[in-house]
């Protein structure tokens, strides 16, 4: 099996591996290789839009994003007019 060392992980992420990791009862290093595996070899779970809710505010706290869509959209059109 390979190795793979990670640097630079911002706190914020950091953090909420080491979170999700205890709610799964595995080490870090477990969780990292399970998100890894299931984002490059697993199907792709369909979720719903409560389980998405509880995402966002587990990798954004109290400090949710606010107006990402029209923030979307607007790059998306950055990117259309330097093409």
């Amino acid at each position: 099996m390979a190795t793979l060392n990670l640097r630079n992980i911002p706190d914020k992420v950091h953090h909420q591996l080491k979170v999700r990791a205890a709610q799964h009862g595995r080490s870090m290093e477990r969780e990292a290789r399970s998100i890894l595996e299931e984002a490059c070899m697993g199907e792709p779970e369909r979720h719903g839009a409560d389980s998405l809710q509880q995402w966002v505010c587990l990798l954004y706290g109290d400090q949710l994003p606010v107006n990402v869509v029209d923030e979307l959209i607007a790059e998306r059109r950055r990117e259309v007019a330097r093409e």
